[in-house]
Order: C-alpha cells, then sequence, then structure tokens
C-alpha cells in the first residue's frame, strides 16, 4: 500500500490528522526523516501554533521538501502548514516562509468579530479540484486561526468569509500542492471526504 506521510518538525496536531487519514483509508507514517519523506506517495504538512518558530523548525527538511514537490506528487499543507506554504508572515514580525505558492499571511483587522476564528463556517468553490470532488458549495467546515492567507484569485481554490474573504484552500501553480486553513480531520463527514480525495490523489 503506498504510504502517506506526515512531516513531523515538532510543531502541530499530528495524531488528529493520523486518525482522520487512517479513516480515509491511507497507510500513515509520521516521520522527520528526509529519505522516508522523499519516498512517499503523499505528504502532510500539519502545523498549530505560531509561524516563526515552525519555520525555525522545518528548515532542516526545507530542501527535502522543495525535491518532493519537483517531483510533481502531491502534497497538503493543514492550518499552519498552509500559512507556512506563502512567501511570508506578518505573525511576530515580517518572517519568511517556504514560498511555495504567492502570498502574504496576515492577521485578521480589528472588529465587532472575535480573533481567533474558531468553529464552523461555510465555504465557497472558487474552482474546481480534485481535493473537493463531490463537496457541495457552502459546506460547513471547521477553522480555528487570527491569521488568514492572502494570495491571488488563481491560487484560491475555496474561499470563505469572516469579516472579510479569505482563501480557505490553495493550490500552487503546478496543481499538486494544497493548502487549508480548514481542519479537515475535525470537518466531520465532509472534511474525512476530503481526506479520501487526497488519498486517492496519491
Amino acid at each position: 500500500m503506498k504510504k502517506i506521510v506526515i512531516i513531523d518538525y515538532g510543531v502541530g496536531n499530528l495524531r488528529s490528522v493520523r486518525r482522520g487519514l487512517e479513516r480515509a483509508g491511507a497507510n500513515v507514517l509520521i516521520s522527520s526523516d528526509p529519505e522516508t519523506i522523499s519516498n512517499a506517495s503523499g505528504v502532510i504538512l500539519p502545523g498549530v501554533g505560531a509561524f516563526r518558530d515552525a519555520m525555525k523548525n522545518v528548515e532542516m527538511l526545507r530542501s527535502t521538501i522543495d525535491e518532493y514537490i519537483t517531483s510533481g506528487r502531491p502534497m497538503l499543507g493543514i492550518c499552519l502548514g498552509q500559512q507556512m506554504m506563502m512567501s511570508t508572515s506578518e505573525e511576530g514580525g515580517i518572517t519568511e516562509g517556504l514560498d511555495i505558492i504567492g502570498g502574504r499571511v496576515l492577521r485578521f483587522p480589528h472588529s465587532e468579530l472575535k480573533v481567533p476564528h474558531m468553529g464552523w463556517n461555510s465555504v465557497k468553490i472558487n474552482k474546481e479540484n480534485p481535493l473537493f470532488e463531490g463537496i457541495p458549495d457552502g459546506s460547513y467546515l471547521y477553522f480555528v486561526h487570527s491569521y488568514f492567507v492572502d494570495t491571488k484569485d488563481k491560487n484560491t481554490l475555496i474561499s470563505c468569509e469572516y469579516g472579510k474573504d479569505f482563501a480557505a484552500a490553495v493550490v500552487n501553480d503546478k496543481g499538486n500542492v494544497m493548502g487549508t486553513q480548514f481542519h479537515p480531520e475535525r470537518s466531520g463527514d465532509v472534511g474525512l471526504k476530503i481526506l479520501r480525495n487526497f488519498v486517492a490523489m496519491c
């Protein structure tokens, strides 16, 4: 069976992501070993916490990630993992990201809405992608975040509105790297379907 590797760089909700992928029918490994990551059929970049700390931790695997992406195999970033795919983040001062997808990570502006944005929110599907095959427009997904991704329309797969429109899921120009701001592993049956779609892509 093909293996999906969850990158372990010391930050992230690895076990809940693993359980979600196993429910989706995947053979899952959690690893920080470059060779294991390089040989995977699919890779997950998870993440919970501060952008700057996460980037420091993942730096040792940056070349491995770049080589994997160049191979054309699928990769999925979840929550902070999606944000790390951007060019820069303003969290904790301007910090460089992995620059896989051109864009910025910005804090939600001050408003009457609570930050972090936490809970279920409906999404708008902007463009077709195998990751969201069979997912109806207006589906509800689970979010927990204070910062959001600002990227080009061509890289935005689905969007969400929380005081302002933001990219709830993104894709690189080549089409093999995707990210979700929401947590599919915590998004019920819809999230499970998204994970199954990713497993099928692998």
